[in-house]
């Protein structure tokens, strides 16, 4: 049973806590503003992207597709691009991101594929080579920026289209945090090398369009900027998702600080009331004995 001074050392203790939760608290709920407008203002890009890509990716076909869009004409090695934060304190974001990049690895292996990992930033790391030791490959490291943007997204995409060219794997898939709300951040899978064929026509329809140079000089220069913005894009999402998930997790520390103050503050009057209580009865006790 602890005494007065443990209780009251001990309330002391969670109260500084508490001054520490809401204080990171307040400061990822100022970084989501800037970091969700970011990614907010990177997707319409993204889809315009696309829409461009659809439009030439149809016209382009058999031996004339480049090598990013065409494949290597197998996917028997896959590698899991795993984007997750490089701090911790936001919650079940990064363990959600390692879950669904180990199920799609379970999925991967059971249909006889090689899996190899590719990790960005350092709290995915711990996880994964546990339990898939033999298959962690390469990985980026985003904490020594304050901010990863498009240079890190380029390096990043440089290094995988450089593995690709040199036939490391026959496809790569993106997974990282998708930021819908600071409750919600949602863990995507998405197929980034070779770049998947946009569904549709893009937006020309059936408009007779002339591209000039051809279409094959354009895809070789838009395919590399479209993995590239997509991984741009992941980075984005990312940082949002980590300050969305770190304001929450961070203002449920409070709350719950708050209940375990209210509860230790109540252990503590009861104890010092019976204290006292005992001190009267003793004096009273020799009063009368007097």
């Amino acid at each position: 049973m602890p005494s007065l001074k443990e209780l009251k050392d001990r309330i002391g203790s969670v109260k500084s806590t508490q001054k520490i939760t809401k204080a990171k608290q307040m400061v990822a709920a100022a970084k989501l503003r800037r970091a969700q407008a970011a990614a907010e203002a990177g997707r319409p890009y993204a889809e315009r992207l696309s829409a461009v890509m659809a439009s030439l990716a149809g016209k382009v076909s058999g031996d004339s597709a480049p090598k990013l869009l065409a494949g290597t004409g197998s996917d028997k090695r896959n590698l899991l691009v795993v984007v997750n934060t490089d701090k911790g304190l936001c919650g079940g974001l990064n363990s959600n991101i390692v879950k669904a990049a180990k199920a799609k690895a379970t999925e991967l292996l059971a249909e006889g594929k090689d899996v190899e990992f590719y990790l960005v930033g350092k709290k995915g790391r711990a996880p994964l080579k546990r339990e898939h030791p033999q298959r962690i490959g390469n990985h980026f490291d985003t904490s020594t920026v304050k901010t990863p943007g498009f240079e890190e997204a380029d390096a990043i995409a440089a290094e995988l289209i450089a593995m690709f060219d040199d036939n490391k794997f026959d496809v790569a898939h993106l997974i990282y945090p998708t930021f819908q709300s600071a409750l919600v951040q949602n863990p995507t899978v998405n197929q980034l090398i070779p770049v998947p064929s946009p569904e549709g026509d893009g937006d020309g329809g059936d408009a007779v369009v002339e591209y000039e140079p051809g279409e094959e000089e354009i895809l070789e220069e838009l395919l590399p900027r479209y993995v590239k913005t997509q991984l741009f894009g992941a980075l984005l999402e990312r940082e949002a998702s980590e300050q969305g998930a770190s304001m929450t997790a961070m203002d449920n520390a409070t709350r719950n600080a708050g209940d375990l103050i209210n509860k230790l503050t109540i252990e503590y009057n009861r104890r010092r009331q019976a204290a006292i209580t005992t001190e009267l009865i003793e004096i009273i006790a020799g009063a009368e004995a007097l």
